[in-house]
């Protein structure tokens, strides 16, 4: 998995690193059981503090996508949705839609990229094997 992250972008650090993340889940790239590299060196690779990279694990794992183990460190966990989540995921995907047609996008435009962005992640996923 490569992680890039944008020190001049206006998005937090912290939250480029659990979006990657999330795509990668989503682009079947991290798995079930998958580990993620430990705090202090994936902050010392990005030459960031060890903090930044503990918050966006700690977000990933209050949303359900990661758990944290002394032993194992974080690791992928199973895609099961959460009971909130479909209410939240609404919600966010209000405010970004609403983005679209503040900015002027025709809808048949907006649907045309939202089916090509959920096609994309239904491609890369393994296909399941009787």
């Amino acid at each position: 998995m490569i992680l890039n992250v944008d020190l001049a972008s206006e998005l937090p650090i912290y939250q480029q690193l659990r979006d990657q993340i999330v795509e990668a889940i989503a682009d079947g790239v991290l798995t079930e059981g998958s580990p993620l590299p430990a705090t202090r060196t994936l902050a010392a690779d990005f030459g960031i503090n060890f903090h930044t990279v503990n918050k966006a694990y700690d977000l990933l794992r209050r949303q359900g996508l990661i758990r944290l183990t002394r032993k194992a460190g974080a690791v992928v966990t199973p895609t099961v949705a959460d009971p909130p989540f479909p209410a939240e995921w609404t919600a966010r995907a209000r405010t970004l839609l609403a983005e679209a047609v503040a900015r002027g996008l025709p809808a048949d435009e907006v649907l045309k990229t939202c089916r090509s962005i959920l096609d994309s992640f239904d491609a890369k996923k393994p296909e399941d094997t009787p």
